[in-house]
C-alpha cells in the first residue's frame, strides 16, 4: 500500500522498518494477551501458582507500556483489574 506511493530511498527504508516494528509489536501483543489470559484463568480456578501468573502478567504489561506497545493507562488498568480479581478470590 505505502510502498507504491513512496519513491525515495528513505521512504522505502522507513516502510521496511515499519513492517519489522509492526511484526515485533504483534508478537509482543500475542505474548501479553496470552499471559493476561493465563493469569485470569489461574485466578478463576484458584490454582496454586496464581501469584506467579499475576506477577508475570504485570511484568510484561510494564515492559510493553515502557516500550510503547500499549498505552501506559491501559497497562495500569489491566494491572489494577488483575490485582482486584486476585484480592477478591483469595
Amino acid at each position: 500500500m505505502a510502498e507504491k506511493k513512496v519513491v525515495k530511498r528513505k521512504g522505502l527504508k522507513n516502510v521496511r522498518k515499519a513492517k519489522k516494528r509492526h511484526l515485533r509489536n504483534l508478537t509482543e501483543m500475542k505474548k501479553l494477551k496470552s499471559l493476561v489470559k493465563a493469569a485470569r484463568s489461574a485466578i478463576e480456578k484458584k490454582a496454586a501458582d496464581v501469584k506467579e501468573a499475576v506477577l508475570q502478567a504485570v511484568s510484561i504489561l510494564d515492559k510493553a507500556a515502557e516500550r510503547g506497545i500499549i498505552h501506559l493507562n491501559r497497562a495500569s488498568r489491566l494491572k489494577s483489574r488483575l490485582q482486584k480479581a486476585l484480592n477478591k478470590n483469595k
